[in-house]
């Protein structure tokens, strides 16, 4: 047999809950750790003087009594267990696991006997039920009753709220009365707080979070009084799970909380944490209010009758002697800033997250104290709102998900070694690094400068799409741009441009301010482009084959060429639109047989037409197109160019210089009405020059193909 025993999902009762948590055995000492709170029971091994096997609700149960009074029952054992657990009492405790059965007989008159903190009412010398006196919240007695009250507790379903016990007189003893000898032996071992007698200290009006407000503090030996202007809080000290003190960020004030169990309750508000906050600069001189002697008896040199320093000094100093509990602070753990707390939010306030050495916890609104043994998991994950920061979320086991938020950027490297340290296990590690941690088994190496973040390689890639997404609009925006200044080929000319009048907007008679307004904007926006793009080539229109035979109509259009006019004739005044529309509807409601000879009618000049278009190919059609395409190319920049020169000869006799070739919006309006006449002739001067120019150019490749004939 092992030097240790080790149970899991052992439940222990706790004011009408069962907590499950594991329990150990060992040479030493017996130690029960809950899985909820994280509170140790330690009972060592020499105190131990009772040890009773016994049937229960939950399987079988231990119950083990010590030499100083205390009971501790722990409930989930199988029937095979017992031998074992016997053996192991009988080496290493020295004593016997007795086998111990309860009534189950459903009597409700029976013997009740105190044995240290438990309550047990037998039935023939078997206990039919047992009350834990430190469960009991108030006690009030009657004419031969005593009415039990007991303390609620949130997590359970159903709580029993009270019992009451029939006390018949007693024919012995007239001088004590059995009620009260009765409630006494209750309230000796009952959790009722009461108020009597002075307080050990007095720290006025503290700074508290939560429950929000100022309040006096009273320390009493067993419990603490929070006095306040509307509220009051009675706190017992077995209540008290864990004391913190953590520095702010801004080095000049403190946090001291107190994490309860159960919690502190006004109306329908639980508050597990009571959390102060004080001044570093703030100091105090403190006396206690005992004789020098009791101090030292009690406290064993912990406290002093007179003591100074600061304030959050002498209230955790107190608290610690009297709670008797150990004082946690913040680790190695330093961030960005030197800080050794975090800046975040969770839901919607901003607070401190602190990484401690056995866990996180965050203050103030809502506080949230995480153990590493209860976190299943963390992952880091891209800030909802922004790249600048980055999201914190912590799993547990149980399912629940705490996520912190609005966390900077620069404090990833710090809070990702810290977890990696701790062997945590990490949500989102990147593949490479699972990869090589197949074979050490929750086992993480410390980060380096050179070892692969998923994370941030994550957001800088996202970052650098973000940036080319932002690029790739404001190009496309500037490509719906058609000017480009610096361009040789430009179709625009500005109106202080000295080729002006070669823009193809000379050209037209019947310019207006608009255009000239447009054009003004056009280019003005064209000034702002950062990055010259270079322009793609247009696509060349094909070329209308003039020379070759016209396409043949469909059915519909030779119907309605035929029914044009009788269409007029029966609507008189019918504009052009309604008569298409009136034709529509006429061919919809026409017959199949009319369709048909209208059919035939298109698919005969459909045959003429593929004839004709055959005989034209075969006759050269095609190859004069080509040519003439050519040349009218050419003669397309021969034309560009006498323009180009007529238009400077133009400038030239109408400034008679260089600089008087800029015109201002003013003479362009004055001089508009008085050019009109002379622009229309040199247009239509153009235009004749022009057609005769395109006649000549399409005879030439012509007759040039008969002489290679």
């Amino acid at each position: 047999m092992g030097d240790t025993l080790e149970f899991n999902e052992i439940y222990q009762e706790v004011k009408g809950s069962w907590n499950d948590g594991r329990l150990r055995f060992s040479k030493q000492n017996v130690v029960y750790k809950s899985s909820k709170t994280g509170k140790v029971d330690s009972i060592p091994a020499g105190e131990l003087n009772q040890a009773q096997w016994r049937r229960v609700c939950l399987g079988h149960g231990i119950k083990l009594g010590t030499s100083s009074g205390h009971i501790y029952k722990y409930d989930g054992f199988r029937d095979t267990d017992f031998e074992k657990i016997s053996e192991f009492f009988k080496a290493n405790y020295k004593m016997e696991l007795t086998e111990k059965d309860m009534c189950v007989k459903g009597w409700n008159w029976g013997t009740a006997k105190f044995s240290g903190p438990l309550l047990s009412f037998d039935v023939n010398d078997n206990a039919a039920f047992e009350i834990p006196l430190s469960n009991v919240s108030q006690c009030a007695t009657g004419k031969n009753e005593v009415t039990l009250e007991f303390h609620q507790n949130d997590d359970t379903e159903v709580s029993l709220m009270e019992v009451r016990f029939y006390v018949p007189p007693s024919q012995s003893d007239e001088r004590q009365d059995p009620v009260e000898a009765f409630a006494q032996s209750v309230l000796s071992k009952a959790d009722v707080i009461q108020a009597t007698g002075d307080a050990v200290c007095i720290f006025k009006e503290l700074q508290c979070l939560t429950p929000r407000g100022r309040y006096d503090i009273r320390i009493y030996p067993t419990f603490l009084h929070l006095h306040g202007k509307t509220f009051d809080y009675k706190i017992p000290y077995t209540t008290v799970l864990r004391l913190f003190l953590l520095p702010h960020k801004d080095q000049r004030q403190m946090f001291f909380v107190i994490s309860l169990d159960p919690p502190i309750k006004q109306g329908q508000t639980r508050y597990h944490f009571l959390i102060l906050l004080f001044s570093k600069e703030e100091d105090i001189s403190l006396t206690l209010n005992m004789s020098e002697e009791d101090v030292e008896r009690r406290f064993e040199g912990k406290l002093s009758k007179n003591m100074s320093g600061s304030l959050y000094e002498m209230v955790s100093r107190v608290m610690k002697a009297l709670v008797n509990r150990k004082i946690t602070v913040p680790g190695n753990f330093q961030g960005h800033s030197g800080a050794q707390c975090i800046t975040c939010s969770y839901k919607a306030s901003s607070g401190l997250l602190y990484p401690l050495e056995r866990g996180f916890i965050y203050v103030h609104k809502p506080p949230v104290h995480l153990r590493f043994e209860e976190i299943s998991c963390v992952n880091f994950a891209r800030g909802t709102t922004t790249t600048r920061s980055f999201d914190f979320e912590i799993e547990t086991k149980q399912g629940n998900q705490y996520t912190f938020s609005s966390i900077e950027r620069e404090e990833y490297g710090k809070l990702f070694d810290f977890v990696n340290a701790k062997k945590l296990n990490i949500k989102n590690r990147g593949f490479k690094e699972k990869k090589g941690m197949k074979g050490k088994i929750d086992e993480y190496s410390d980060s380096d400068e050179d070892q692969h973040d998923a994370y941030l390689e994550r957001m800088k890639a996202e970052g650098k799409i973000r940036e080319e997404g932002n690029d790739s609009d404001e190009s496309d925006g500037e490509s719906d741009e058609s000017f480009n200044p610096g361009e040789e080929d430009d179709d625009i000319a500005e109106e202080y441009d000295s080729n002006a009048s070669a823009s193809d907007s000379s050209d037209d008679g019947d310019d207006s301010e608009d255009d000239s307004a447009k054009k003004k904007k056009k280019a003005k926006k064209a000034k702002v482009v950062k990055e010259k793009k270079e322009r793609k080539p247009r696509k060349e229109k094909k070329q209308k084959d003039t020379g070759g035979p016209k396409r043949p109509m469909s059915a519909y259009m030779l119907w309605l060429n035929a029914s044009r006019e009788r269409i007029k004739s029966e609507n008189p005044g019918i504009s052009i639109t309604e008569i298409s529309k009136k034709a529509g509807e006429m061919w919809r409601q026409l017959g199949k047989d009319e369709k048909e000879e209208w059919d035939t009618k298109a698919g005969e000049a459909k045959r003429q037409y593929d004839k004709a278009k055959k005989e034209y190919k075969e006759s050269g059609g095609g190859s004069a197109s080509s040519s003439k395409k050519e040349s009218k190319k050419s003669g397309g920049k021969k034309e560009e160019k006498k323009r180009k020169s007529a238009g400077g000869d133009k400038d030239k006799d109408r400034g008679g210089g260089g600089n008087d070739s800029f015109k201002s919006r003013e003479f362009i309006e004055t001089s508009e009405e008085s050019s009109s006449d002379s622009d229309h002739k040199s247009k239509s001067k153009r235009k004749k020059q022009k057609s005769e120019e395109e006649e000549e150019a399409v005879s030439t490749p012509a007759s040039s193909e008969e002489e290679s004939d």
